[in-house]
């Protein structure tokens, strides 16, 4: 039996395979638990003809949490929008597909507009900059990469830093060949050549005896399932609640790359355009998310979402082979409101040797980069109590992630979204 002092990580989504690479990186021997049979949490791809994810997901390439994978050689083989296909886009706007979105809508997302203040929504500065119109399209366009029925509600600073990253030219979101199981399966790959025992099917009720000397913990689950681990009521933040909609229609070659909703916040794509390998040949799989206001109901996200392919995809019902929604409640990452950055979120560092890491904690990032980064972070402050300080500096690096686990405790089937 080794002896030596174990970190032990409590979750296998991305949050955790980051930590538990991390720490077995420095030599520290790490144990990883994931309650279900596979890991890859909310990146897990379903089993069958139909490749989806819990939502539609996206790698953001100019994301720390790229050169992280890329310099381990974990990306693998990437897609994205086909240039032949970023003609076919279409914004709805006025109740009817358009081409083109309000002018200055992307504008809003350049840094040369001014930097967006923390303690204003994001309407009453994008009013203020380009007008009531073009403010709520871009509070709408920007739920792709939110999940939030209100983005114009949420701090401004936040909500811009968004919409520059979703409005990028060239795209910035790029899609794991064969569905984010396969970088999952390399992560994990990875985690096992460390030497990180993986044990699958063990769900954790009751936190493992550790110290904080030799024996600490990674929880790197959702917040919810923090909270009730920890016993730790604080552990609450703001997320968003979204109906998801995957589709499997028999290929017609027309209709769009993808559906914005400016009218109400709201995105359909269709990612068999990214990788055919996604859905069998002769078929294409759509995925859409429709963030719900407080008391709306699934059924009236879906209602949005068909819509919106009644506009783009005439005759759609008579093409689908396979359907599946579902409701995302508190799985969705942070969203933070006027006055409060990430740094207000819960701390990484629960002190006694425990840490936090997810979608929803004390970390920058966008979607799935929190993830990454407060796993990272997470592990690297646990093996510097073991070793000292030069893992955590070497991470930090490498990430720019900064001094993620000094925030403050807040008043995590993406993006990740991942």
């Amino acid at each position: 039996m080794d002896a030596s002092p174990r970190v032990t990580v409590v979750g296998g989504g991305l949050a955790g395979l980051a930590a538990a690479i991390t720490a077995a990186e420095s030599g520290v021997p790490v144990t990883l638990y994931e309650g279900h049979r596979a890991l890859g949490g909310r990146a897990r791809t379903s089993e069958g003809p139909y490749l989806t994810n819990e939502g539609p997901h996206a790698l953001y390439r100019q994301g720390p949490h790229w050169a992280w994978l890329r310099r381990r050689g974990l990306l693998g083989p990437m897609a994205g929008s086909p240039p032949r296909e970023l003609p076919r886009i279409r914004f709805h706007r006025g109740g009817v597909l358009r081409r083109t979105p309000p002018p200055g809508l992307f504008a809003l997302s350049l840094r040369g507009v001014g930097r967006a203040p923390v303690d204003v929504d994001f309407m009453t500065w994008a009013t203020a900059t380009a007008g009531r119109e073009t403010a709520r399209a871009a509070a709408h366009y920007v739920a792709v990469a939110l999940f939030h029925h209100d983005p114009g509600a949420l701090s401004a600073a936040f909500v811009q830093e968004r919409l520059r990253r979703a409005a990028a030219l060239p795209p910035e979101a790029r899609f794991p060949v064969g569905g984010w199981g396969r970088l999952v399966d390399r992560m994990a790959g990875r985690a096992t050549e460390l030497g990180v025992r993986v044990e699958t099917s063990t769900r954790i009720d009751v936190l493992p005896e550790h110290s904080a000397q030799d024996a600490p913990v990674i929880v790197a689950t959702s917040l919810e399932a923090a909270r009730r681990l920890l016993g730790d009521d604080g552990l609450t933040w703001t997320g968003g609640r979204t109906a998801l909609l995957d589709l499997a229609l028999r290929t017609d070659g027309h209709g769009p790359l993808f559906v914005s909703d400016l009218d109400a916040p709201g995105w359909l794509e269709r990612f068999t355009a990214h990788d055919p390998t996604l859905a069998p040949a002769g078929e294409q799989l759509f995925q859409g998310q429709f963030p719900l206001g407080p008391g709306q109901s699934r059924a009236e996200g879906v209602a949005r979402g068909e819509h919106l392919l009644d506009l783009g995809f005439p005759g759609w019902r008579e093409r689908v082979v396979w359907r599946c929604e579902s409701l995302a409640t508190g799985r969705t990452g942070a969203v933070d409101p006027p006055g409060t950055t990430w740094r207000d979120r819960p701390r990484i560092d629960r002190g006694d040797g425990v840490y936090l890491a997810g979608d929803q904690v004390a970390a920058p990032g966008v979607l799935s980069e929190v993830s990454f980064n407060s796993g990272i972070e997470a592990a690297t402050l646990a093996v510097r109590r073991l070793r000292g300080p030069v893992v955590r500096e070497q991470a930090v690096r490498e990430t720019g992630a900064g001094r993620t686990g000094a925030g403050r405790t807040g008043a995590g089937r993406t993006g990740a979204g991942a």
